[in-house]
C-alpha cells in the first residue's frame, strides 16, 4: 500500500465562503499529491456543513454539535490523519499552486525539521508577523509590551518577538510559527501527541512548537512559498471575547513552560496583564478621546462663562477655593449623563444623543445651584456655560467626522471605485451582479486584463483599463478602492503577486466565489443576491431620521433664505445666465413648502411602495452622475443609508462640483 503524502486538517466555524475558496485553492495546490482533507466543523450555523456535503463530497467531514474550541477540534482531525505529513490549516486562508509541493520538498531536504510554516501575507500584501516569532520570555515580552520592538524593528536586542530584524525572504529556524499554517511530520505527532486542550483558542500553536523543540526537532520558517490569511474571520462570527481568551492563553503558556523561577513568572504575568489592559483601552480609544475632549470642552465653556458674566455683570466669579470642585464635578456630571445617554461608543461619534445628554445635565446642574451656594454657582453662569458648551461639543465632533474622517461608520458614505481582475464570462457576470446590487454602491471602473493585447477592449460595456503588470498604476491614477479577483481567470499565484505588488496602495482585495454568489474580503462578505426591499431597514423611513432631516431642512433653508437668497436673486436680475449654484439657491423656498428637501431622489419619491424621501435639490444623482449611471440604484442606496452626515457630505460635494463647473 502506497502511503499517503499529506493530511490537511481544517477547523471551521461559520466561515463558509472562505472555506469554499480555500478548498478550491487546495485542489489546485495538491495536484500530483496523494492527499486527504479533513474538515472539523464546530457547530456552524451558516450552512457550512450543507455546503461541504453538496459541493465537496470528497472531503472527510467531522460535524460537532457544539463549539469544542480549536485544540479539541484539531485533535479530532489528527486522530483520523493518515498522511506522512500533517498540515493544520485555518479556513480563512488561500494557498498558492506551489505551496504544498514546496513545503513537502523542504521537509524532504531538511531532516531535522519537525514542523514548518510558510510566509503568510495579510490581505493587503504585508507579511503577517505571527508567521515567525520567538517565545515570550521576560525580555522579549517587555520589549513587545513597551513598544520597543515597534520603535526598533531592525534591532536584534529589541525586536525578538516578531523577528522583524530578519529578512522575510530567507528560510531559517525560529521558536514558533503561526497556527494558521502548521505543517509537521506524522512521526512528530506520534511522538508528542496533539494540541493541549487546555487552550480553547490561541496559545496552542506556541505550546505545540515548544513541545516539538523539546522532543529534539526543529521549527522552521520557509520563505519560498506563501499564503494569504484573512485573520480573525471566525472570531468575528462568535460572541467570544477574543482579547480575554488570548491573554488567558498567554498566562497558561507562561505557567506551563516558563515558570522556572518565581521572578520570571511575575515579570511575564505583569507584562501580559499590562498588555491586556493596553489592548482593552486601545479598542476604546475613541471613547477615551471623547471623554477627554468633552471634559476640556465643559471646563473651557465654564471658563468663558466666568469671564463673560464677570465682565458684564456684578458677579465676582468663582472663589479660588472652589476651583477644584467647580471645574471637576460639573464636567464629570455631564460625562456621566452622556455615558448613560449612549454618547460614548468605541467606533462612532454620535451627535444626536448629545442633545439628550446636554439637556439632562443642564437641568441637573441648574438644580444643584440651589443646594451648593457656598461655591457661588450662579444660574446665569450655568446658562452661559451651556450656551458655549452646545456649540463646542458639536463643533469638535463635526471637525473629527468631516475633516479627519474619525468616527464615521462604513454605512455613512460608501462609494467604492472597483476594478475586476479578469475578463471572461465569469468576470462579466460578476460586474453585472455588482452593478445591479441595490444596497451597495460599486462603480465598476473596468476590467484588468492579463496582457497588453487586451487593453482598450470593450466587453459588454466594460472597458479593459489595465493589465496585471500595471495594476498598481491604475489603482493610483483612478483612485481605486476595491480590487476583485475572478477566480476563474487567474491562478492563485497570479493573485498573490498582484496583492504583494500593491501592498502600499490602501486598497481592499476580494475574491469572487466560483458560483458568483458571494465575494470575500478582509472586512466583509458581500452576498450578491439582492435582499427583497421590504425586508431592508431604510434610514429614510426611521421617524428619528425623518425628524432631524426635517429640522435641518427648515433651519438651513431659513438661513439661506435670509442671508444668501436675496443676493443671488439680485445677481440673477442682472444676468440671464443661470449657473447650477444660482438654480440651487433660488429653489430654496420650495423646501419651506414641505414638498422638497435639500438632499433626496431626483424625481420619484417612491419605488414599488418604498418611500425614498422628498425630492431633493441635490443628491447622489447629481454628484455621481455619469454616463450609464443607474439613478434608481443611487436613490435606493441613499434611502437605506440616509443620515445628517451623509446629507452634509452630499451638499459639500455638490457645492464643490458647482464651483468647479
Amino acid at each position: 500500500m502506497i502511503p499517503m503524502d499529506l493530511s490537511i486538517i481544517i477547523v471551521n466555524y461559520n466561515v463558509k465562503e472562505f472555506l469554499q475558496n480555500l478548498l478550491h485553492s487546495i485542489s489546485k495546490s495538491a495536484e500530483g499529491l496523494s492527499c486527504e482533507v479533513i474538515v472539523v466543523d464546530n457547530a456552524s450555523d451558516d450552512g457550512s456543513v450543507e455546503l461541504l456535503k453538496e459541493k465537496f463530497p470528497e472531503v472527510r467531514l467531522i460535524s460537532n454539535k457544539k463549539n469544542l474550541g480549536f485544540s479539541k477540534a484539531n485533535n479530532q482531525g489528527l486522530a483520523e490523519a493518515k498522511g506522512k505529513y500533517i498540515l493544520l490549516l485555518n479556513p480563512d486562508t488561500i494557498l498558492r499552486e506551489d505551496t504544498l509541493h514546496k513545503m513537502i520538498e523542504f521537509f524532504e531536504s531538511t531532516p531535522d525539521a519537525g514542523m514548518a510554516g510558510c510566509k503568510i501575507l495579510n490581505p493587503d500584501g504585508t507579511i503577517q508577523l505571527a508567521c515567525r516569532r520567538s517565545f515570550p520570555g521576560p525580555w522579549t515580552s517587555f520589549c513587545k509590551v513597551t513598544g520597543l520592538s515597534t520603535i526598533f524593528p531592525k534591532s536584534k536586542i529589541f525586536a525578538r518577538y516578531n523577528l522583524t530584524f530578519l529578512d522575510e525572504n530567507q528560510t531559517y529556524e525560529v521558536d514558533a510559527i503561526s497556527g494558521s499554517f502548521m505543517m509537521m511530520k506524522k512521526e512528530v505527532y506520534d511522538k508528542i501527541g496533539g494540541l493541549d486542550e487546555q487552550f480553547f483558542m490561541y496559545g496552542e500553536d506556541l505550546d505545540l512548537c515548544y513541545r516539538v523543540q523539546q522532543s529534539g526537532y526543529k521549527v522552521y520558517y520557509v520563505h519560498t512559498t506563501q499564503i494569504i490569511h484573512y485573520k480573525g474571520e471566525s472570531t468575528k462570527r462568535s460572541s467570544l471575547d477574543e482579547t480575554k481568551i488570548f491573554y488567558d492563553a498567554m498566562n497558561l503558556f507562561v505557567k506551563k513552560h516558563l515558570s522556572s523561577s518565581f521572578l520570571v513568572e511575575i515579570i511575564l504575568r505583569l507584562a501580559i496583564t499590562f498588555r491586556k489592559s493596553f489592548a482593552f483601552l486601545g479598542r476604546r480609544r475613541l471613547v477615551l478621546l471623547s471623554i477627554i475632549l468633552d471634559f476640556i470642552s465643559f471646563d473651557l465653556s465654564l471658563l468663558i462663562a466666568n469671564k463673560v458674566y464677570a465682565h458684564f455683570g456684578h458677579w465676582q466669579g468663582f472663589p479660588k477655593f472652589s476651583y477644584p470642585v467647580v471645574f471637576t464635578i460639573p464636567a464629570l456630571l455631564h460625562i456621566l449623563v452622556a455615558s448613560f445617554s449612549g454618547v460614548y461608543k468605541k467606533d462612532t461619534l454620535p451627535i444626536l444623543k448629545n442633545f439628550l445628554a446636554f439637556f439632562i445635565s443642564f437641568i441637573l446642574l441648574s438644580a444643584s445651584t440651589f443646594f451648593f451656594k457656598q461655591y457661588a454657582y450662579s444660574r446665569a453662569a450655568v446658562l452661559i456655560t451651556y450656551f458655549f458648551l452646545f456649540f463646542i461639543l458639536i463643533f469638535w465632533r463635526i471637525l473629527l467626522k468631516i475633516v479627519f474622517k474619525v468616527g464615521l461608520t462604513e454605512d455613512e458614505f460608501s462609494n467604492k471605485r472597483t476594478v475586476i481582475v479578469g475578463m471572461n464570462s465569469h468576470s462579466t457576470q460578476l460586474a453585472e451582479k455588482l452593478k445591479s446590487k441595490q444596497t451597495d454602491l460599486h462603480f465598476i471602473e473596468g476590467f484588468i486584463g492579463l496582457s497588453n493585447r487586451d487593453l482598450g477592449k470593450n466587453i459588454n460595456g466594460f472597458e479593459v483599463i489595465g493589465t496585471v503588470d500595471n495594476i498598481q498604476k491604475v489603482i493610483k491614477e483612478r483612485k481605486i478602492q476595491e480590487v476583485i479577483f475572478s477566480s476563474e481567470d487567474l491562478s492563485y499565484n497570479q493573485m498573490m503577486s498582484v496583492v504583494a505588488s500593491c501592498q502600499r496602495e490602501n486598497v481592499e482585495f476580494k475574491l469572487a466565489g466560483n458560483n458568483l454568489d458571494f465575494v470575500v474580503g478582509k472586512t466583509s462578505v458581500s452576498v450578491l443576491e439582492d435582499i427583497p426591499l421590504i425586508e431592508i431597514n431604510y434610514n429614510i423611513s426611521n421617524p428619528q431620521h425623518r425628524f432631524f432631516k426635517t429640522v435641518f431642512d427648515y433651519v438651513f433653508a431659513t438661513l439661506v433664505l435670509f442671508f444668501i437668497y436675496p443676493f443671488i436673486y439680485l445677481i440673477g436680475l442682472q444676468s440671464k445666465k443661470q449657473s447650477d449654484f444660482k438654480k440651487f439657491i433660488l429653489k430654496t423656498p420650495k423646501i419651506l413648502s414641505g414638498r422638497y428637501s435639500f438632499v433626496g431622489p431626483q424625481n420619484s419619491t417612491e419605488l414599488n411602495n418604498l418611500y425614498l424621501g422628498k425630492t431633493g435639490l441635490t443628491g447622489l444623482w447629481y454628484i455621481e452622475s455619469r454616463e450609464g449611471t443607474n439613478y434608481e440604484k443611487l436613490d435606493i442606496f441613499y434611502a437605506k443609508n440616509q443620515s445628517i452626515w451623509l446629507d452634509l457630505e452630499i451638499i459639500g460635494k455638490t457645492l464643490i462640483k458647482m464651483w468647479v463647473s
